[in-house]
């Protein structure tokens, strides 16, 4: 159940991306007074089509900027004050480059945004003395699991297979780093896969969609069998507005959506619900360090936060596959980029 949220004005990194567009629309809806920034680079997976139905709301505001540019962070402070004449209370950090394959090709760009970047963010944060700083980060921080192994749990070492993944590990440190050394209110949360409208089409589920849309052959590493655990975007964006009220500085929490299946059935379920035929799927090699298995104990997030996942994995595919069936336009668009 959403609350009232404890903060008026907030900032939001990445706010034009999949999972930080979900998160404002929500939670602009759910917060009738609630005020928001977006800081956003537009790179080529930021889209502000993507929040079309905020961008002419008084209390959303839109700042291009780079978190990297210590500047431009300022810059976005500042507009909160100009525009709401009001300071920013929170900070929610999406912002990042998060896509295994490109950080495979160049690992020095995920490094530069994701560790950097989050630095820059948490010094100006703590200039500005925010109430509270959400680091989002990911599962694939602590590794991979063997096919019997007990889920993630928030104590679970850290242990990366790809640059992205450690890129944001690293970030990870720093953003504990402020809480221990500077006692700065800093929550990580870490999430498992997510899906659902407006993700950009180089992920697998709106990948392979697009592909059978286009009769195209479908991609899959290996031998398909890699597990994911997923969660519905808006239940990911339900979780992090509980963080925001009752998470506790210093802590971690991990966001899962109780829905652990292999690549394989999820491409399955995605040529079933289009009516397309398995002959499209093509086995390709795989790419290194491919996780196996990820899993999520989200116990503590349940029990110290009242979250809980709402979205099973079959209704939330079948939405989503209508989605994009809705919105082709919307999904070719992006998909030249």
């Amino acid at each position: 159940m959403i609350r009232e949220c404890p903060y008026n004005t907030m900032l939001v990194t990445g706010g034009a991306g999949f999972i930080g567009s979900s998160f404002i629309r929500n939670m602009l809806a759910w917060h009738p007074a609630l005020r928001v920034v977006n800081l956003d680079a537009l790179t080529y997976a930021g889209n502000l089509e993507n929040l079309t139905s905020v961008a002419a709301n008084p209390r959303y505001r839109f700042v291009h900027g780079d978190i990297t540019d210590v500047d431009a962070v300022r810059g976005a402070f500042r507009d909160a004050e100009m525009g709401f004449g009001a300071s920013i209370e929170a900070v929610v950090h999406f912002a990042a480059e998060s896509h295994v394959d490109r950080s495979l090709m160049d690992p020095a760009l995920f490094l530069r945004t994701n560790v950097l970047g989050t630095e820059v963010l948490l010094r100006v944060a703590r200039e500005a003395q925010v109430r509270r700083f959400i680091h989002v980060s990911t599962d694939e921080v602590y590794g991979t699991l063997g096919p019997h192994e007990a889920p993630f749990t928030e104590t679970t070492s850290l242990a990366p297979n790809s640059p992205y993944a450690a890129s944001k590990a690293a970030s990870d440190l720093i953003a504990r780093v402020y809480f221990e050394t500077y006692g700065f209110p800093v929550c990580i949360t870490r999430c498992s896969n997510n899906y659902g409208p407006y993700q950009f089409p180089e992920k697998l589920i709106p990948l392979m969609i697009a592909h059978a849309l286009d009769d195209k052959a479908l991609p899959v590493y290996g031998d398909g069998r890699n597990v994911r655990d997923w969660i519905y975007v808006d239940d990911h964006a339900a979780g992090l507005a509980a963080v925001l009220e009752h998470g506790q500085p210093g802590e971690v929490y991990n966001l899962g959506g109780h829905a652990e299946v292999e690549n394989l059935y999820v491409v399955q379920t995605i040529l079933k619900a289009l009516e397309k035929p398995e002959s499209l799927i093509t086995f390709v090699a795989d790419r290194p360090g491919h996780d196996r298995r990820y899993a999520m104990n989200t116990e503590k997030a349940e029990r110290v936060l009242g979250w809980k996942p709402q979205v099973r994995f079959d209704e939330g595919i079948r939405d989503t596959v209508q989605w994009y069936l809705r919105n082709r336009v919307w999904m070719h668009g992006v998909h030249k980029c």
